[in-house]
């Protein structure tokens, strides 16, 4: 059987179980979990892999992560289709207080007074698809796998692996130390987005950097002498790396909030708070504002007579190492299938970090992106609409298809599996 009839047997498989992986994206949509804490959905995902035969680890290393296989060791490569579905806090009108209607005049009769309520509740929800790539992930498994089948031989390993907290818990760096990733010869996933590209090159290494700055509490009037202001501290810190910004590369970014700044007014603040996000292409610039980053925290709080604390919170990201010959390759898989990519470089660039990232330092790796429907940024109540409405599901399939296909390229295409290795060795020396 030819290799362009196994990725029609792939797209057929897919076609076939629309209105199941329709289900599952419906069923984490409907019920968002933040990070780690993704039971429901790595339960209807784990059954669903196992109804339809894969040979399922669930709690694979992490409570919420699993590992689903297909195929055994042998000779061919090891191609591992990766699967997110954690969600995010966000401000929305959960219980519809944005509803105010008027109507009649004044006149003779009464005046009725119906209350209206506009505030807020914070929510959570996938502001950033997360349902769909885990729907990505296991219709590209389901096409991976029928397409095995069919070929009758032996000709690799298939794994979909259930990767939980991108969203700040790092999953897939824990899993990175837990060695799962070692035996992968490549992974691949799908993020929506507001456009198609092939990769997204402004995904950035990310550090995480608290300070803690320690004074003396006074009488901010009648003893102010005997005080030494950590908010001082902390305001010194936060205006100079401000100023420091001048002299930053274009690619970098640090952004960060005062998280404690005092009690009350009349007491002089003894205890303060700063974090910051630090983030850059590479992580040896990251390094490098760092570096920066704690030179200040440290001269602040010499200049007022305060001590420092700094720590590291969070788990950092690295740059994503976008593999070439595997982008390629998915590319053209998709444009086979219809899929129209964003014509514009300068449009597909974003400023965010995942930590797929730091998979991508370790096996060869593609992160493609893809449209849903809406002009809406990720992390927006808009988004998060768009991946639970209809107009989604054509574009996820799509993205399955290719990814189902490329894997099948990597599989059975002479060469393509060898020259993404040397691109990956060039990439990470």
């Amino acid at each position: 059987m030819s290799l362009e009839d196994l990725k029609k047997i792939a797209c057929e498989a897919i076609d076939k179980a629309a209105k199941e992986l329709n289900t599952l994206s419906q069923e984490i949509w409907k019920n968002p979990e933040l990070n780690f804490e993704e039971h429901h959905a790595h339960k209807v995902l784990t059954e669903y892999l196992t109804k339809t035969g894969f040979n399922v680890e669930p709690k694979y290393k992490l409570d919420t992560a699993f590992r689903a296989i297909h195929g055994s060791d042998g000779e061919g490569p090891h191609v591992a289709v990766l699967c997110e579905y954690d969600a995010l806090p966000e401000i929305g009108h959960a219980c519809g207080h944005n509803l105010l209607a008027i109507h009649g005049s004044d006149g003779e009769g009464p005046h009725v007074a119906v209350l209206c309520e506009y505030d807020a509740l914070p929510v959570i929800g996938h502001a950033c698809g997360h349902n769909l790539i885990a729907e990505v992930g296991i219709a590209a498994g389901i096409g991976i796998k029928a397409a095995m089948e069919a070929s009758g031989k032996n000709i690799g390993k298939l794994t979909v692996l259930g990767t939980p907290a991108e969203e700040g818990g790092g999953g897939k760096v824990d899993l990175i130390k837990a060695e799962v990733f070692k035996d992968f010869d490549i992974a691949m996933m799908c993020h929506p987005c507001p456009f198609t590209y092939k990769t997204l090159p402004g995904l950035l290494a990310v550090t995480f950097i608290q300070a803690n700055f320690h004074g003396k509490a006074s009488h901010a009037a009648g003893f102010p002498w005997e005080g030494k202001n950590a908010l001082d501290a902390a305001v010194m810190a936060y205006q100079s790396i401000s100023c420091m910004r001048q002299q930053f590369k274009p690619s970098w970014r640090v952004h960060g909030i005062i998280t404690k700044g005092g009690v009350k007014p009349n007491i002089i603040p003894d205890e303060t708070e700063l974090l910051y996000y630090l983030r850059a292409p590479t992580d040896k610039e990251v390094a490098e504002i760092k570096a920066k980053t704690i030179d200040i925290f440290e001269s602040a709080a010499k200049m007022t007579g305060c001590t420092v604390d700094i720590t590291y919170p969070g788990k950092p990201y690295s740059n994503l190492i976008t593999n070439d010959t595997l982008a390629t390759t998915f590319e053209e898989n998709a444009k086979s299938i219809g899929v129209e990519f964003e014509a514009d470089a300068e449009k597909a660039t974003a400023g965010g970090s995942t930590d797929m990232g730091n998979v991508s330092y370790v096996v060869p790796s593609i992160h493609p992106v893809f449209y849903i429907g809406t002009d809406a940024p990720n992390h927006s109540i808009g988004f998060t609409a768009a991946a639970g409405d209809a107009k989604a599901q054509p574009y996820t399939l799509d993205q399955g298809k290719a990814l189902a296909m490329t894997a099948l390229d990597v599989f059975l295409t002479p060469g393509v599996l060898e020259q993404a290795r040397k691109d990956f060795q060039k990439d990470t020396a």
